[in-house]
């Protein structure tokens, strides 16, 4: 699908024509440069290479210098690639908020707030033991049994457990656009996504 990087700005509240307030996430959009297309003969399939946000050369590789200077642009500090462009595009074109236009609802990629490690309860929404007596004062956030004694004497795959929560890859669906303000390369959509403020999504058409 089409897209564009953009950099999740925070939350707010819009008032919409019915006069409720609609909680939305303020992102900004691009402008993206196409650093590299990509073909099927050439590389097995077609997608376009867009980078976003400016970086230092001195922060900058040679190899990806060399990049950027096959592409006719400056050094950028995010690549990614998207498929499903209507428009032909070449090496060095700028993408804007515009593609999004027309949109309706978006798909929003991004990687979740990282918790570290969590309990069952909080990682998997366990309900506790239940009860204070009976020697479980002191473990009512406890995940309990987590398998048999004798037969198999293992622990399965997949087993809920604490563990590492957050810091992943999350794509959030269907998000509802609710206004694009082209001057400011601002869009604004329903809901919360994935990161925190300040972080790098991908917004897809």
């Amino acid at each position: 699908m089409p897209g564009l990087l953009g950099k999740k700005i925070g939350m707010t509240s819009v008032f919409s024509a019915e006069g409720k307030n609609v909680p939305c996430t303020v992102i900004e959009v691009g402008p993206c440069v196409v650093t590299q297309i990509k073909s099927v003969e050439k590389d097995g399939y077609a997608a376009i290479q867009l980078g976003y946000e400016e970086a230092k050369e001195k922060n900058t590789s040679a190899p990806l210098m060399g990049h950027f200077k096959k592409a006719g642009t400056t050094p950028k500090r995010h690549l990614a690639e998207f498929t499903g462009f209507e428009q032909e595009l070449n090496l060095g074109d700028t993408i804007t908020i515009d593609i999004f236009a027309n949109a309706t609802f978006v798909d929003v990629i991004g990687v979740s707030k990282g918790k570290g490690f969590q309990g069952v309860v909080k990682r998997h929404g366990f309900g506790g033991v239940g009860q204070a007596t009976h020697g479980q004062d002191d473990r009512l956030r406890k995940p309990g049994s987590i398998g048999a004694c004798s037969y198999p004497a293992k622990v399965f795959k997949g087993m809920r457990m604490g563990g590492q929560m957050g810091n992943a890859r999350v794509t959030t669906h269907n998000l509802q656009v609710l206004k694009v303000i082209p001057e400011h390369n601002l869009l604004l959509i329903k809901g919360s996504v994935p990161g925190y403020n300040g972080s790098i999504v991908s917004i897809l058409k």
